[in-house]
């Protein structure tokens, strides 16, 4: 066991946050900590590392051990470049390299009485040089700030000119460099692409430590974590698995404390019910009875309520009108940005209820798409066309569909004017702004309350096409689940971009992948995507593919069709040899019968000599053909 949590407690101006949170992490542990927003899981990293205190409660690192700890936002203030940045990770190899040549020199200069001391040293420095990994140092930290998404073009970068995205992904990296015995990383994927998150998922999965991850990146936790603890109404409960075996348990677990807390206010107030009718019998023997259960009852360790299953926001999507057929046709679209070119000629149709997701690196021009269909930027080149009765509900990351000098009041209510004040406020309440809540200003909100308030002016716009632009980012894991649920009863269409591949996998019918400066399509969910993505870009991103004067979105389908092209050419070959070997074998049977029919003449049955060659012959031609009747019989098989 590496870290031990014992009976944590934690309140804030006497608000109880953590309370008795107990659990341990093993060696090689990979845990995840699942909770909704202000459930304690940050609060409970900086207690784990000593940041902050807790109230009650043991925190105990095994004797020896050492972690790191990367918080959500890192504020790395260095004039360094990133490269120099993680090279101080390695000074200590880097001082041995420098004792080992400073040795060879020595050596080389060294008389008899010295050189054999020289020697020893020399073998003990190389040792510890080889145990370090120092012969491959360098190419560790290239590969490290590779997979986290740097070029090697940005190594040379100043830290101080960095965002707080490319700051927190050099911190990221200097901690994996580190190798300490626990890591705990708070939300790690925030800031990196798809792919850099699968290179951090295979690191992490190949680490020789423990890991404690506070994620709401739910594929994330799927890949990695074997243990996940949630942090539920102030206390802990770990589960064995995965996260998708966690919120199996969990729902298991939902059910039966509601059934158990059910039938125990059932039993209680049947109890009660006794009490009293006891009691107005008015008789000593039938009062001394209610007294006794009375007390029975005062002994009861009374079950508190479970909290409901995703009861913290209440969202549902009706369109007010079905549109036509054709939701939206994009062909030749194209746009640069001066000398940068995100794409060129790109097309799409997209049907009627269908639920298309666009992915890609970060800066292929993504939400620029969305942007341009939605009439917020030009396009260089390119036409869009939308279908009949098409209505569009935008939600916007950047949240520009808000209006910062209003208060969530004003924003709902001058948006739709036809709700009754009632309606305004039972809008924002099931979106979780209740009493003064709903006068707050829009420029005064975090994050993710403006993300809820746009997901309430979405909701509330019956529109039967939905553009999304990361709709998952802000929300805790409850409520992902909950606006899955609402997109998958949405009879409208819905185009989205996002990075969030749990959510991509439980809501999209249909995938496209912006890469290459084109859209590669793929007909199915992630998964489907990651089995079919290398396949379809060795096809559709080779130099050859590039000299088809029109470009257009590919699809899985021209695939299907080549390979069909392939294995029918495969099927006529074989076809073709089988043929070719049943005529081999007609012939080789002729000029069987033909030697037969040569040896029961008279005049070579006694000719000795040509009797034998003609055996011969016919010994040779029956091993030739036992051969092809196996090769017939193989090919047949075929």
């Amino acid at each position: 066991m590496i870290l031990s949590c014992q009976n944590i407690s934690k309140s804030f101006n006497e608000k109880t946050i953590l309370k008795d949170v107990s659990f341990h992490i093993e060696d090689y542990d990979k845990a995840a900590i699942v909770g909704i927003n202000g459930a304690g899981k940050t609060t409970l990293l900086r207690i784990i590392i000593g940041e902050e205190s807790m109230d009650t409660g043991i925190v105990t690192l095994a004797k020896g051990k050492t972690l790191g700890y990367l918080a959500q936002n890192q504020n790395v203030n260095s004039e360094n470049t990133i490269y120099d940045e993680l090279l101080s990770v390695k000074e200590d190899v880097i001082a041995l390299e420098k004792q080992i040549r400073e040795t060879e020199i020595a050596m080389k200069a060294a008389d008899e009485s010295t050189l054999d001391q020289l020697m020893e040293t020399y073998t003990k420095l190389t040792h510890a040089f080889e145990l370090a990994n120092g012969y491959a140092y360098k190419s560790e930290l290239t590969g490290v700030l590779k997979g986290l998404g740097f070029t090697e073009e940005e190594f040379n970068k100043s830290i101080s000119t960095l965002s707080g995205g490319q700051k927190t992904r050099v911190a990221l990296s200097k901690l994996l460099l580190l190798k300490p015995d626990l890591i705990i990383l708070d939300e790690p994927t925030n800031h990196l692409d798809l792919n850099s998150i699968a290179w951090l998922e295979n690191f992490l999965l190949n680490y020789k430590g423990a890991v404690i991850i506070v994620s709401h990146d739910r594929y994330f936790l799927d890949k990695i974590s074997n243990k996940v603890i949630e942090i539920d109404q102030t206390k802990a409960t770990a589960f064995t698995g995965n996260y998708s075996d966690y919120a199996v348990k969990k729902e298991q677990l939902r059910i039966a404390a509601w059934n158990a807390y059910l039938n125990q206010q059932q039993e209680i107030k049947h109890q009660e019910a006794v009490i009293e009718k006891l009691r107005s019998f008015n008789r000593e023997k039938s009062i001394r009875r209610a007294e006794s259960r009375e007390k029975m009852l005062n002994k009861i360790d009374v079950l508190d309520k479970p909290s409901e299953a995703r009861s913290d926001i209440h969202m549902v999507l009706t369109p007010k009108c079905i549109s036509g057929n054709d939701v939206l046709h994009i062909e030749d679209l194209s746009k640069s940005f001066g000398s940068l070119s995100l794409f060129t000629r790109i097309g799409m149709d997209i049907k009627r209820g269908e639920h298309v997701a666009i992915i890609g690196d970060n800066g292929t021009g993504k939400t620029t798409i969305l942007k341009i269909i939605n009439g917020l930027l030009e396009a260089d080149e390119g036409t869009i066309t939308l279908g009949s009765n098409v209505h569009i509900g935008y939600y916007d990351q950047e949240h520009h569909v808000l209006h910062s000098e209003k208060t969530l009041f004003e924003e709902i209510s001058d948006a739709y004017p036809s709700l009754t004040n009632t309606e305004i406020r039972n809008t924002l309440a099931a979106f979780l702004f209740t009493g003064e809540d709903v006068f707050k200003m829009i420029r005064d909100l975090s994050g993710g309350e403006r993300g809820r308030v746009s997901l309430a002016k979405l909701m509330l716009s019956e529109s039967n096409f939905l553009i999304l632009d990361e709709p998952t980012n802000h929300l805790d894991i409850m409520s992902k689940e909950i606006l899955e649920d609402a997109i998958n009863s949405y009879e409208g269409t819905v185009l989205y971009v996002s990075h969030d591949r749990y959510f991509i996998n439980r809501t999209a019918s249909r995938i496209l992948d912006l890469t290459g400066h084109r859209l590669i399509g793929y007909l199915g969910n992630y998964d489907y995507y990651l089995e079919k993505k290398e396949a379809l870009e060795q096809v559709y991103l080779s130099p050859e593919s590039f000299s088809v004067t029109k470009e257009e979105t590919v699809t899985e389908s021209k695939l299907d069709w080549q390979a069909k092209k392939k294995q029918q050419a495969q099927i006529r070959k074989k076809e073709n040899d089988l043929k070719k070997c049943e005529e081999k074998i007609a012939l080789l049977e002729a000029q069987l019968s033909e030697i037969e029919k040569e040896m029961q003449k008279p005049e070579i049955a006694t000719n000795v000599s040509k009797l034998q060659e003609l055996t011969q012959d016919q010994s040779s031609l029956h091993a030739e053909l036992s051969d092809l009747y196996e090769l017939w019989e193989n090919l047949a098989d075929q």
